[in-house]
């Protein structure tokens, strides 16, 4: 019997409901979070997908999404 492969998970960015306030910066420990101008950049590869982004976002833009 074969086993399924696990999904690999991302943080994905709603770029119509960020603000870019920086709120995700500002709590992320891993510092996989960026604001590069008008825009957020997460780090796939220091993101630990701890989630605490996405309960500091007030305008609710992060959100995990399962990558193929």
């Amino acid at each position: 019997m074969a086993r399924r492969k696990k999904p690999q998970k991302k943080i994905e960015v709603d770029r119509f409901r960020c603000a870019y306030c920086g709120a995700c910066v500002a709590v992320c420990k891993f510092n996989a979070n960026e604001l590069v101008e008008t825009f957020l950049v997460i780090d796939e590869e220091e993101c630990t997908l701890c989630m605490s982004c996405i309960k500091a976002c007030p305008m609710r833009a992060l959100a995990v999404k399962e990558v193929a």
